[in-house]
């Protein structure tokens, strides 16, 4: 996809929302070796920033932002994405979840995975590691691989066959 690490200007932790700072602090704290969530924020590079604030947002709206632990990488070229450690529920709250089905969700070195369905485009896809019960990673599929057949072609084509990911930028216009 289009878009680059220049594409944004580089977030300051001062300028972000209190509720957000608050937010993030348990959860950025160690990142990339930062002892801080401020120093480990203002380190990471625009697309990153941006990422993250797209998983805060989306997150909160299904209600799982707090279910997230402690953030580990977090990428926002080559795909939007982030590994993080989860409390002892996520997988519950996932099966649990309206929006989320294991269907085309699971990967071979995985041991879990769900796919978020109702949306055909920005959809989140969850996967837990193997034989690590707290780590996770989640990710934007551009086409929703579990929402319409379409869909599901959409998604082979384009990231399997063609090697496509989508970068933030693609990712935030259709969230928007």
């Amino acid at each position: 996809m289009s878009g680059s690490e220049d594409s944004a200007a580089r977030l300051r932790w001062d300028d972000l929302p209190e509720a957000l700072r608050d937010d993030l602090t348990d959860k950025l704290a160690g990142l990339y070796g930062h002892a801080d969530a401020a120093n480990a924020f203002e380190s990471l590079a625009a697309d990153k920033q941006q990422a993250l604030l797209l998983f805060a947002a989306r997150l909160g709206e299904l209600n799982l932002w707090r279910e997230i632990e402690r953030i580990e990488n977090v990428y926002g070229v080559g795909g939007v994405g982030m590994s993080f450690r989860a409390h002892g529920g996520l997988g519950d709250a996932l099966a649990a979840h309206g929006r989320f089905t294991t269907r085309f969700a699971k990967h071979r070195d995985c041991d879990a995975g769900f796919c978020e369905t109702g949306r055909t485009r920005a959809a989140l896809h969850f996967l837990r590691a193997k034989g690590e019960a707290s780590l996770w990673s989640v990710h934007f599929d551009l086409h929703a691989p579990a929402a319409t057949p379409l869909s599901a072609l959409r998604h082979l084509w384009r990231e399997k066959v063609r090697g496509e990911t989508p970068d933030w930028e693609a990712i935030k216009a259709v969230l928007v």
